[in-house]
């Protein structure tokens, strides 16, 4: 005879145990996607797809029923433009996603910046998809091309950057250039006009001592009291030897 008794309290206990597992599970699913959707976003507001679903879905204007119709020209360019954002959040996701492992492995960063990053990585996969999709929708066959194009735009942005910068930086090189040029030749001219002015003095000391030895010179050979006394006595010298005899 089978007892049910025995057999009823364990598999009471098992659908207890299988139902406090599926509570706790459940609660735990709905607690991380509430904490996934309260971190901060990995990337600012995607404001080209903003333009894009703006042209696309255009409202009517007051007192019309029909929405104005966009060109597929500039329906074209804005997915592009679309793209080539895309273009710049892959790059940054893969530059930044064996650096950021690293740190996690190290317990440098938290969980939480990891969980941001990860959900940032599938934002950009579903956006990929959609932008081929939208892609194909305005041009047959265009999704396999357009992330190529957008590629090219974007490292073409990059050159004209970098040829806007190397531009800048020359032309304050030039200015920096022409101030200091023009500083050193305000201070060699300084320069020049002191070197002047101190070989003109000891030119002119020369002259005046030539003057002034000329002038003595003049005194010497005019003569005085002491040289016409002198000529006296040499001429009475000799008359008085010849009284004495």
């Amino acid at each position: 005879m089978i007892d049910w008794v025995s057999l009823t309290i364990p598999a009471a206990y098992l659908s207890v145990l299988v139902g406090s597992l599926a509570t706790f599970s459940s609660l735990y699913r709905k607690r991380k996607a509430a904490q996934s959707a309260a971190l901060e976003p990995w990337f600012g507001p995607h404001l080209q797809r903003d333009i894009y679903l703006s042209l696309l879905h255009l409202e009517p204007e007051p007192g019309k029923d029909k929405s104005p119709t966009v060109p597929d020209g500039v329906l074209k360019a804005a997915l592009l433009q679309r793209a080539t954002e895309d273009i710049k959040r892959i790059l940054e996701i893969r530059n930044s996603k064996q650096a950021l492992s690293n740190l996690l492995q190290r317990g440098s960063v938290g969980d939480d910046l990891w969980q941001r990053f990860l959900r940032a990585e599938k934002e950009i996969e579903a956006e990929l998809r959609d932008v081929v999709q939208e892609a194909n929708a305005l041009q047959a066959d265009w999704g396999q091309t357009i992330f190529q194009s957008a590629n090219e735009i974007h490292h073409n942005a990059i050159l004209r950057e970098k040829l806007n910068a190397i531009q800048a930086q020359g032309r304050a090189d030039r200015e920096w250039w022409d101030q200091e040029k023009a500083t050193i030749q305000s201070n060699f001219m300084k320069e020049l006009g002191e070197g002047e002015k101190e070989n003109a003095k000891p030119a002119a000391a020369p002259g005046t001592d030539k003057v002034g030895s000329d002038e003595d010179a003049v005194i010497v050979e005019g003569g005085g009291p002491a040289s016409s006394g002198a000529a006296t006595g040499s001429k009475g010298g000799p008359k008085k030897r010849k009284g004495k005899k």
